[in-house]
């Protein structure tokens, strides 16, 4: 399983009214989860559960560009298959499918341009933190609390040896 994932590291300036985050790429695992277990969406939330980060909803992706400013997100594809936009406006597009995760650091931007009619996915919150939904430019403030917002512990898909604490490396 771990042999076959892929992690692409996206990094984003700010983009219109979507913040990004200048400290903190968004990491995309795929197929860090086998497809085979029959409630994927369950084995997603209880990896994110055992690292440090608490299952919060089970839905889709909006459609419309949004970021979270109080919470660093992690997204398990659980079933089917979108397309996203990550970044905002002119963003970068990408094909996400049932085993793959997303993390995004809080001010990242996402959105749906379409979905399988089965898509499912588990999200998930560090502790202390939340995914409020933003759509406005942010506030010189709101830029400071996202850029100021702590690196979580542990990976949510690896734990203490994740990609995340490579990647996420000038946050500790």
């Amino acid at each position: 399983m771990a042999a076959l994932m892929t992690i692409l590291v996206l990094p984003f300036e700010e983009r219109g009214p979507i913040p990004n985050n200048p400290r903190f790429p968004a990491l995309v695992y795929q197929k860090a989860f086998p497809r085979a277990p029959a409630d994927l969406a369950s084995a997603m939330e209880r990896r994110f559960e055992e690292n440090g980060w608490l299952p919060a909803w089970r839905n889709g992706i909006y459609d419309f560009h949004h970021y979270h400013s109080k919470g660093h997100e992690v997204l398990g594809i659980a079933k089917g298959s979108a397309e996203l936009v990550l970044g905002g406006e002119g963003g970068r597009e990408l094909g996400v499918s049932a085993g793959d995760v997303l993390l995004l650091p809080a001010g990242t931007g996402h959105r749906r341009l379409s979905a399988s009619s089965d898509f499912l996915v588990v999200g998930a919150y560090p502790p202390g933190q939340s995914g409020d939904i933003l759509r406005e430019a942010p506030t010189g403030e709101l830029k400071t609390a996202i850029n100021r917002l702590a690196r979580p512990v542990a990976d949510p898909v690896s734990g203490r040896d994740g990609p995340m604490l490579e990647h996420w490396s000038d946050g500790l």
